[in-house]
Formats: structure tokens, C-alpha cells, sequence
């Protein structure tokens, strides 16, 4: 992150790209590879089976068909980080006010995102929710790397340590 005294020249400075168009695109890549090389699972592995329970054997086609297409989105969704922040970087840096303004339009649906993946994950375990000594390891894992790209899109949503046209800007707002 800048200094305080630099005014910050980029609205995707290199703390919050290695966050978005690298750490995420790595691991919406590795969701992927594990639904699509593992679907079963990664169905099993999702949350805790009722009193200790083992999944069945049974795995429909359905549901493999549902898991594979949910990791496709999964690495879909890291695809697209890296080719509009890339692109956002390379040809908007001369542009902060623009770059800002297109940054922003991937970042908020993902925000949005990251809060309701929160809030219905907790929802959808019902009772289990807060039992969180019988969460299963993936359920832990999912909701504390939801976290670690919760936070820093609310600290860019904020505008720490990156440009933001209304506070950075040179031009004067009539």
C-alpha cells in the first residue's frame, strides 16, 4: 500500500492485484480442478453429515452434472479476474478515474457475492450453523477464504490504499 503522504496513482495497486487477479483466480482454479477431478467428493465434503453419518455410495448424475457445472463457474469467475484487472492495468493506467470506474464494476457484484456465499452457506446448515466443532474441514476452509476476499474488497470498496477519483482526482467538481 502507499505511503500516507503518496497520493495513490492506480485503483489496483499490487497489494489488491496479487489478492484478485492471482490468490483468487488460484483458488476458484483449484475448486474447479476439484469438482471437475473429484465430484463426488467434493460433494461429500461440503458439510457434515447428520450424526456422524457417511455419505452414501449412490452419487447421482445430477448432482455430479450440478457439482462439475459449479466448479466451471468457480474457475470462470478467477478467468475473468485476471483478464479485466490485467486489462484494466495495462491499459487504464494513465486513466485512473476510468480504471477505478471499471475496477469497480467487477468488484462490487463480488462483494455482493461474498456476502450472500456467507450469509447462505450459514443459512442452508440450519441448525448446525453455529456447531462449528462438526463442520466439516472444506466447510471451514470455504468460509474463512470467503473471508480473505470478503475483507480486502471491503477495504478497496473503502478506498484504502488505492486511487479514488473523488478523493485523489485533480479535477475540480463544480
Amino acid at each position: 500500500m502507499p505511503k500516507p503522504s503518496q497520493t495513490p496513482t492506480s485503483a489496483i495497486p499490487t497489494p489488491y492485484y496479487v489478492i484478485f487477479a492471482m490468490y483468487e483466480p488460484c483458488l476458484t482454479t483449484l475448486g474447479f480442478l476439484g469438482a471437475l477431478l473429484d465430484p463426488k467428493g467434493t460433494y461429500d465434503k461440503q458439510a457434515p453429515w447428520p450424526n456422524g453419518a457417511q455419505p452414501p455410495d449412490d452419487f447421482p448424475l445430477a448432482t455430479r452434472i450440478t457439482i462439475t457445472q459449479l466448479g466451471h463457474v468457480c474457475g470462470l469467475l478467477g478467468l475473468l479476474n485476471i483478464c479485466l484487472l490485467s486489462t484494466a492495468r495495462a491499459h487504464l493506467s494513465l486513466q485512473p478515474a476510468l480504471q477505478e470506474k471499471i475496477v469497480s464494476a467487477l468488484l462490487t457484484p463480488l462483494l455482493i457475492g461474498d456476502f450472500l456465499h456467507l450469509y447462505l452457506t450459514l443459512w442452508a446448515l440450519g441448525e448446525q450453523r453455529w456447531d462449528v466443532q462438526n463442520w466439516s474441514p472444506m466447510l471451514i476452509v470455504t468460509v474463512v477464504l470467503g473471508l480473505t476476499l470478503l475483507v480486502p474488497r471491503v477495504m478497496w470498496k473503502l478506498g484504502i490504499g488505492r486511487y479514488v477519483d473523488s478523493r485523489d482526482g485533480h479535477n475540480p467538481k463544480p
